[in-house]
């Protein structure tokens, strides 16, 4: 199932935050409860979420690289397209994290831990801008798993 509508991109006053402002209508329509896991897609470009409720309304949040992707920005009007996101979530763990987390014997740990974990020491790690920075949160990933 899929609900479309049209809403205005909303920033948080004072700040750079973002979202999408979605009706109760849609919200409702969905089935997937107050909270569910999504998929939204404007014309061109989709991401995956989870609808939020903020101030008694529910918002989906909408990155800076969501805006420079789309170029977008608060104050333009867009019709957004929800659908249930039902797939697994699930992160492709790069190979030198694979290997320090084998070598560690904690890749089974890292391996049970949420999507949004795994996500946390992944990003980092992909978003290094070094080798040796890379190669720190490599290190750095692996410890936390180690320790008890």
């Amino acid at each position: 199932m899929s609900v479309t509508f049209t809403t205005t991109l909303t920033q948080a006053e004072g700040m750079q935050a973002t979202g999408l402002p979605i009706p109760d209508s849609a919200v409702e329509a969905l089935g997937g409860g107050r909270a569910p896991a999504v998929v939204v897609s404007i014309p061109g470009f989709s991401y995956r979420g989870r609808i939020a409720t903020r101030n008694g309304s529910f918002i989906m949040g909408f990155s800076a690289a969501n805006r420079e992707a789309t170029g977008l920005k608060a104050g333009d009007v867009v019709e957004a397209t929800l659908e249930l996101d039902t797939a697994p979530r699930s992160m492709e763990i790069p190979d030198d994290l694979a290997a320090a987390l084998r070598s560690a014997g904690v890749l089974e740990v890292f391996t049970a831990l949420s999507y949004s974990r795994q996500r946390a020491h992944i990003d980092p790690i992909n978003e290094a801008k070094t080798d040796e920075t890379r190669l720190r949160r490599v290190e750095k990933a692996v410890a936390s798993l180690q320790q008890p």
